[in-house]
């Protein structure tokens, strides 16, 4: 396999991923990111916790959907992330106008 098929797959893989997201946003209220991964889901929990002087964050997130191109399942039932790094969680808007793509 050539750089160019290699670079030619990821590129597939990555717009196959991102028409996925545009599918499921709508069904998903929170957008979770982390230094990691980018996660859509319906219910989120974030506790800060300490241990030794150090502190990080426990996210935990249910009825979610995992943005990975190299996942075979991206929805699962349930996720937990531990990490030192920033957490954005944000709630979804969801507008009742729909604009219908352009054909």
């Amino acid at each position: 396999m050539s750089t160019e098929d290699l670079e030619a797959y990821e590129s597939r893989l990555e717009l196959e991923l991102y028409r996925e997201y545009k599918d499921v946003v709508s069904i998903f209220t929170y957008a979770v990111e982390t230094e990691r991964r980018f996660y859509l889901c319906n219910a989120v929990d974030l506790k800060v916790r300490t241990e030794g002087g150090d502190v990080y964050y426990e996210v935990s997130m249910s009825d979610a959907w995992v943005w990975d191109m190299y996942r075979p399942a991206r929805f699962v039932k349930s996720a937990k992330v531990l990490t030192f790094r920033d957490v954005s969680i944000e709630e979804i808007v969801h507008s009742d106008l729909q604009v219908p793509d352009a054909k």
